[in-house]
């Protein structure tokens, strides 16, 4: 595969065994980082995924604010998942409070959710990942030879916006979120029309999710962990109801969490690295359907059948062919959702604070959005951690850059090995840092 235009590459021989490279901006990841890697003896001794994200404070903003504050300002966060934000929040307080949301205000949610992860799925499958598959440098490159699968991606991205604007009044950063429902319901008229619009773009999905299929995965099979949320009657979106679980053998509430999940600081970068137990794991779309496969809707599992690929799977190259899956189930389940929308009299519930500790976690599109606060007598915020996806992928993105390299082979030229690795991040589609720019590699040699 070329270089992009905008890559610039130094190589510097230092020695007959030593070369570095740098290529200090690439496109197609939402980050900017760096690749450190030393091999000594056709082996990898030293491989170090340095990520320069900068403090953002959203934690030390939230310090002081009104619960009611919370989504708003948490949706900031991320202009492609703040859904997630919001929905992990206003969970936590409302379990807290002993909030009884109505069985309207959570299957609403439940759309609002979908619309996110259609939008952010179909994005990263179009935009970022596919290139990557079929061997093009970018989208653009892409869309020459594909030009009606790109439309399709960007039609579905839109429709994922439209659900997101139903109920949050605009597709980035919502605003219609609040603890105890929603500021406003959306009348039949506009509920229709967009059902209307969503059941016809159903083949269109289910297309989306065999044409992924037919890409040419490498054969990666690696021994690692999955971990998602479980319910026990549908596919895990929000929390009321569900588990952390892993097939490992958890289950566990969603308050211990940090009993068993550990985030530590690593010297080589700025974002922290979780462990399982000790061990890296995998959370997002592919862990999702290795652990809830039997709970997709009867299309999606059917759709998947006739594909050559078996869940659960250990190739995390099959992340992108979960994330078109699941798609196609966010269509089906907004339609199932809204199909005999009724408007109620009341978009939200009354809502009593409390002091105390309070958990929320949901599945965000790249997986476990994991919040914790503390809140005193005046509903005044006085600590807040937010443990995003990225973070807990972390250390499986070092762990699969390792295997992945050895497996294809160690005495390849350094561009190639950059092009390898890049594919392996890109293929978890890691939030860093809101920016727009990846991967400078360093290779030692001895």
């Amino acid at each position: 595969m070329p270089l992009g235009k905008n890559t610039k590459t130094k190589i510097k021989a230092m020695s007959d065994k030593t070369i570095n490279i740098n290529v200090p901006v690439l496109a197609r990841v939402e980050g900017e980082g760096a690749l450190d890697i030393r091999i000594e003896d056709g082996s990898i001794i030293d491989l170090k995924l340095r990520i320069f994200e900068p403090p953002r404070l959203f934690e030390k903003f939230l310090g002081g604010r009104h619960y009611t504050e919370v989504p708003d300002i948490v949706t900031r966060i991320c202009g492609i998942c703040p859904v997630a934000y919001q929905m992990s929040a206003v969970y936590a307080f409302e379990k807290l409070f002993g909030t009884q949301i109505t069985p309207w205000i959570n299957a609403m949610r439940r759309v609002f959710y979908c619309g996110e992860w259609i939008e952010s799925h179909a994005l990263h499958i179009h935009l970022l990942a596919a290139p990557d598959f079929l061997g093009f440098t970018n989208a653009p490159a892409m869309a020459q030879q594909f030009p009606a699968e790109v439309r399709r991606g960007l039609k579905l991205q839109g429709l994922g916006n439209e659900l997101i604007k139903l109920f949050g009044a605009r597709s980035v950063n919502p605003v219609g979120v609040k603890v105890g429902g929603f500021h406003k319901a959306p009348n039949e008229a506009d509920v229709a029309a967009l059902v209307e619009r969503l059941r016809a773009a159903l083949p269109e999905a289910k297309a989306l999710l065999e044409w992924v299929a037919t890409f040419d995965f490498p054969a990666r099979e690696q021994a690692f962990t999955s971990v998602s949320l479980q319910h026990p009657a549908e596919y895990p979106i929000n929390m009321p109801g569900t588990q952390l679980i892993s097939d490992a053998g958890h289950q566990l509430e969603i308050n211990a969490y940090e009993t068993y999940f550990k985030e530590s600081q690593v010297p080589h970068s700025t974002a922290l690295h979780s462990h399982l137990d000790g061990k890296p794991y995998l959370a997002g779309p592919l862990a999702r359907i290795n652990l809830n496969y039997e709970q997709l809707h009867d299309e999606v599992k059917q759709a998947l059948t006739s594909t050559n690929i078996a869940f659960p799977s250990n190739n995390p190259y099959h992340n992108i062919v979960a994330r078109a899956a699941e798609v196609y189930y966010g269509l089906l389940e907004a339609v199932r959702l809204l199909e005999d929308y009724q408007r109620p009299g009341r978009a939200a519930v009354e809502v009593t604070p409390k002091p105390g500790t309070a958990y929320g976690c949901t599945e965000a599109p790249r997986g476990l959005l994991w919040h914790r606060y503390e809140i005193d007598n005046d509903g005044i915020i006085t600590f807040a951690k937010l443990v995003p996806p990225t973070s807990q992928n972390q250390a499986r993105i070092e762990e699969d850059l390792r295997l992945s390299l050895e497996a294809l082979g160690l005495d390849n030229d350094e561009v190639t090995l950059r092009q390898h690795a890049e594919q392996v991040i890109r293929n978890y589609d890691p939030c860093i840092s809101c920016a727009t720019h990846f991967l400078d590699l360093t290779v030692t040699r001895n």
